[in-house]
């Protein structure tokens, strides 16, 4: 295994992909929509000793394949992610840790490849969307169609990113801003799209894993309430809150990876070590 970045053609897209660390469980790590492998930059340092961690652009994401129209949904993406592990032959079952719509692809790859699921890690997760929010999430999703991701960066990181975390370090903010900038505004238009119309409810009690669920306790979109709603409907789950905004791996990246090292030492997932 190499830890530079590579790319995979699976299940109809081009995936960028890189996996660092030599031994220990396998950790899969997915971004939140607007991010890509990078996103995760500040938390594997604190776990690259003790798991194998996969990251990859999803679909529509920084360097892998683009998307068009609005044909994308979630079980794409997380069958996307099936396919890498048959492409990788990685066998035996992962941890699937995701922050935001990230966690929603976990959730649903725990759902669709129970058998594949090792655990699941939950961050600020998106499940679906209110009725009361639907509708100006499409009336963005069509500004980004008209105006690009310049038309939509502050109405989308606003609440996201809150002003305390970016007077933290500016230069810092600034440079996860241009990041978002640079995501692809057809792609990111289905994807705003796909999350109008998800409601993955229905699929959170056949969830059977251990399930860890973390949430920012400054993020006003996924608040620790609503946390803590999602994670009830499922068997075996705990809630965890840290000091963090809705980017938490940006926020916080020392936090979330003691609350990932934390959950996979107590779960006893194979190799995982205190």
């Amino acid at each position: 295994m190499t830890n530079a970045a590579r790319w995979a053609d699976v299940n109809g897209a081009a995936l960028r992909y890189r996996i660092d660390g030599a031994s220990g469980p396998w950790l899969v790590l997915i971004h939140e929509m607007g991010g890509v492998i990078e996103s995760w930059d500040l938390v594997v340092p604190q776990l690259v000793r003790e798991f194998r961690i996969l990251r990859f652009d999803t679909r529509g994401a920084g360097m892998s394949e683009k998307i068009l129209g609005d044909t994308i949904s979630l079980d794409d993406l997380a069958d996307d992610l099936a396919a890498l592990l048959d492409h990788l032959r990685i066998d035996e079952p992962v941890t699937v840790a995701g922050c935001a719509v990230g966690a929603g692809i976990a959730l649903n790859f725990a759902a669709r490849h129970a058998r594949r699921t090792a655990a699941a890690i939950i961050m600020n997760p998106a499940i679906g969307i209110t009725d009361a929010n639907r509708g100006g999430l499409l009336d963005r999703a069509d500004v980004l169609g008209r105006l690009g991701t310049r038309g939509v960066v502050e109405q989308s990181l606003s609440l996201g990113y809150p002003e305390a975390f970016r007077t933290a370090d500016p230069d810092h903010f600034a440079l996860f801003k241009a990041r978002w900038l640079a995501n692809d505004p057809v792609s990111l238009r289905a994807l705003f799209r796909m999350l109008a119309r998800m409601d993955l409810s229905p699929l959170l009690p056949s969830i059977l894993c251990p399930v860890l669920g973390i949430s920012g306790r400054h993020d006003p979109l996924r608040p620790t309430t609503y946390v803590r709603d999602v994670l009830s409907k499922m068997r075996d789950a705990r809630l965890v809150v840290i000091e963090a905004g809705h980017h938490m791996a940006d926020q916080a990246p020392l936090p979330v990876a003691q609350a990932i090292r934390d959950f996979m030492v107590e779960i006893k997932v194979s190799g995982a070590v205190a």
